[in-house]
């Protein structure tokens, strides 16, 4: 691994100096960036989606992951500023919470294990793990599940959340499956148990979906996310029956 180079420093002497000599830099607040760092995360994600990640088109990918790293470091000025925590402590709180819950690769002081799991399953039990003993007080799945998530989001990681709770649940097997398909654990090939498919099938059902909530006068993004909130519940509800049993 290449040593650090002068381009983190020299960056962080930046936004200093931008801080302390631009109006319109040293007005930002937390609360007043919160807008530019959605839309830059969502200028990322669509870069990622319309495919520029290879090496002859990463240009563009750069600068959005540039765009949302000055948002990282905003913010970590503006503590510093205030006499909080600086960048440095953002880095090093990151390196160690990456060491902390990832122990199927690291030991506690940050070398590597002698050997590493083979499977999704063990990595996703270990992981587990660990993020329960770091939050004993919450008491259901989906707690920490932000709100203001997407409900397409938010009913993926939901569904997934319950999954993984269940005992003996599988690892999510996508990750393993041809680029495009969408199936199941445990179904026959795309398409023939009834299930979207294909990724552009799923898609174009989504979007009838979307089309005719519309021609009904419904909200889908409201209906969905009503959807998962009566999911959770009902996930609750059996969780505490069998916490009962």
């Amino acid at each position: 691994m290449a040593a650090e180079g002068p381009a983190v420093p020299r960056l962080l002497e930046v936004v200093a100096q931008l801080r302390e000599h631009c109006l319109w830099t040293r007005a930002l607040t937390h609360e007043s960036l919160i807008e530019y760092l959605i839309e830059e995360a969502h200028e990322l994600a669509g870069t990622i989606a319309a495919g520029h990640t290879g090496p002859g088109d990463a240009a563009e990918l750069k600068g959005e992951l540039a765009d949302v790293l000055y948002q990282v470091v905003l913010h970590a000025r503006l503590q510093q500023e205030q006499g909080g925590f600086s960048f440095e402590d953002v880095a090093e709180h990151l390196a160690a919470k990456l060491i902390r819950r990832n122990r199927h690769v690291f030991r506690p002081d940050g070398t590597l294990q002698e050997s590493f799991p083979q499977t999704l399953e063990e990595i996703e039990r270990s992981y587990d793990a660990v993020k329960a003993a770091e939050h004993p007080e919450r008491t259901g799945p989906f707690e920490g599940l932000p709100a203001s998530l997407p409900a397409l989001t938010l009913a993926a990681k939901s569904l997934d959340r319950a999954r993984r709770m269940a005992p003996g649940a599988p690892a999510a097997g996508r990750a393993a499956q041809p680029h495009g398909e969408i199936r199941p654990a445990g179904t026959g090939p795309a398409g023939t148990d009834g299930g979207p498919g294909t990724e552009e099938e799923l898609g174009d059902r989504l979007l009838d979906l979307v089309r005719a909530a519309a021609a009904d006068g419904l909200d889908p993004e409201l209906a969905l996310r009503r959807a998962v909130g009566r999911f959770q519940h009902r996930v609750m509800q059996e969780q505490g029956h069998r916490d009962l049993d």
